[in-house]
C-alpha cells in the first residue's frame, strides 16, 4: 500500500482523497511511522453516517394535545426555586 508523509498529505489532500475514493487506498505516515489508513467508504458506511429521517415513527405513537402543559406548575416551581 502506498505511504504518504504528513506534509505531502496536507499539501495534496484533495488529489489524495479523490484517488482514495476511486479505490487507491493509502497510509499517512508521521516521521516514517504509519499513522492512519485512508480508503473509500463503502455504501454501508455512508448509509450509517446519514442522519435519522424525520417522521420515522409517524403513526406509531401518540402525543397528547396538552403535552406542553404536562407538569407545568412543577417545572415553574423548579425554575423559581420552590
Amino acid at each position: 500500500m502506498r505511504q504518504v508523509n504528513m506534509h505531502e498529505a496536507k499539501t495534496h489532500l484533495s488529489r489524495l482523497v479523490e484517488e482514495a475514493a476511486a479505490g487507491e487506498s493509502f497510509v499517512i505516515c508521521k516521521a516514517g511511522r504509519p499513522m492512519v489508513q485512508v480508503s473509500a467508504l463503502t455504501d454501508g458506511a455512508t448509509e450509517a453516517a446519514r442522519p435519522p429521517r424525520l417522521g420515522l415513527l409517524a403513526g406509531q405513537c401518540h402525543v397528547p394535545d396538552d403535552f406542553d402543559q404536562i407538569a407545568a406548575r412543577e417545572i415553574a416551581d423548579l425554575f423559581e426555586g420552590r
